[in-house]
């Protein structure tokens, strides 16, 4: 069978008859390339997704339960030296990478262009977002007489731009051999009534699949052989929005070495019980991230004895985790969770529509939905103050202001001990 009739009968079997409509009108090239694409897509696993958007989500069968974890603040001088110890030879032996997620656009900001070029208005002058992370590992490289490898995954929509801009800057000083970009895999949008979204390009329209598709795109694009062969043992991978990420925090790695688990993540307390974070807890026996829009109230409410929320540490995209366990969920299907959205796209007269009201899907897997294949994950509670200041909304909470107002008051607070 040729490769249009095949495309043909799948677009019939799933009930795409405004694709088919729309092939005819098309000049040659554009027909290959839209056939090329139906070809390549998983239809079967599309159609139980949208139809998974009808059912509600439920936990009733589950055992849920809280977490534990250590607090940085409260360890005794001889666990932190131990702890920082075994992760820093594990740093210094060059056995440790970062991957840094850049796949977004600064839209919620209002601004244009990929997240990691905002420029954050600190100390007058201003840095951009990669800048800042850039400092970051420059100390850690410093400090451990080492440089680490650096995994920044793009977009295919932002990855010229993210590509372009950090050649203009020369890497803010970070060494080029070090740096390996590498873009991560898509998804098609589908309407309300199950009909696949064409593009202006006269494409099926697609999204990036959410965070969870970093480590199979890790594998796809030949890194995760890179830092097998670079003798790799631990990877961390965080976002480009958090100014106070720190990337190589021994502390952390050493607790996870100390704690023999595959992964580790660092939290902090939640600020209140509807603070729009996911948060830690462990279900039917394995570690779980219960992302807020799923958390039940009366669980988000729950207080222990000593008056703290029962679901009170949040997952900051500070994740830590060993070779092994990043090669095992490679191979793994996450489950996806669906995001209603508004999304132009064409009609099958070729007439663009835009909507005024949300009228798609897109299919996200989270990264933390592959903590469920441990029995165990280490977490170390660090200060709000310290670690997480996200650069996420144009103004109110996560936005430049609050992020530049953290940044700011923590190098000051750095200056003031070194005094």
């Amino acid at each position: 069978m040729d490769k249009k009739k095949e495309a043909i009968e799948v677009l019939k079997e799933y009930e795409q008859n405004h694709i088919i409509k729309l092939l005819d009108k098309l000049d040659e090239q554009q027909q290959e390339e839209l056939i090329e694409q139906i070809n390549k897509i998983d239809f079967h696993q599309i159609m139980e997704l949208y139809n998974n958007t009808k059912k509600e989500i439920e936990f009733k069968e589950s055992k849920i339960e809280p977490l534990k974890y250590l607090d940085k603040a409260k360890l005794s001088e001889n666990q932190r030296k131990k702890f920082d110890k075994l992760g820093t030879e594990v740093i210094k032996n060059g056995q440790y990478a970062v991957v840094t997620m850049a796949g977004g656009q600064g839209t919620r900001l209002g601004y244009s262009g990929p997240k990691g070029t905002f420029k954050l208005d600190v100390y007058g002058k201003g840095k951009y977002l990669f800048e800042i992370l850039i400092d970051d590992l420059k100390e850690a490289n410093q400090k451990y007489n080492t440089t680490i490898p650096w995994y920044i995954m793009t977009s295919i929509e932002n990855n010229k731009e993210t590509v372009d801009f950090l050649e203009k800057h020369e890497y803010f000083g970070y060494d080029k051999n070090y740096v390996t970009i590498f873009t991560q895999s898509e998804m098609p949008l589908i309407r309300e009534d199950g009909k696949l979204l064409i593009g202006k390009d006269y494409k099926i329209k697609e999204a990036s699949d959410g965070n969870g598709g970093t480590y199979s795109s890790l594998r796809a694009s030949g890194c995760l052989a890179d830092m097998k062969e670079k003798g790799i043992k631990w990877v961390f991978i965080g976002g480009v929005d958090n100014v106070l990420l720190k990337m190589a925090d021994v502390t952390l790695l050493g607790m996870a070495i100390a704690q023999d688990v595959q992964i580790a993540s660092k939290s902090v307390v939640k600020a209140n019980p509807q603070e729009r974070v996911g948060v830690f807890c462990k279900m039917n026996g394995h570690p779980k991230v219960i992302e807020y829009a799923e958390l039940p109230t009366k669980m988000a409410e729950q207080r222990d004895r000593n008056g703290e929320l029962k679901y009170g540490e949040s997952h900051i995209m500070c994740n830590l985790y060993t070779i092994d366990a990043i090669e095992k969920i490679s191979n793994e299907i996450l489950m996806y969770h669906s995001a209603h959205k508004k999304n132009s796209y064409i009609d099958e007269n070729g007439n663009e529509i835009i909507p005024e009201e949300p009228n798609s899907y897109k299919f996200e897997s989270f990264i933390f939905d592959a903590f469920e294949f441990f029995d165990n994950i280490a977490i170390l509670r660090g200060k709000r103050e310290d670690d997480f200041a996200p650069v996420k909304n144009k103004e109110g909470v996560d936005s430049p202001k609050t992020a530049k107002e953290l940044y700011e008051k923590f190098w000051n607070r750095q200056e003031n001990k070194q005094e």
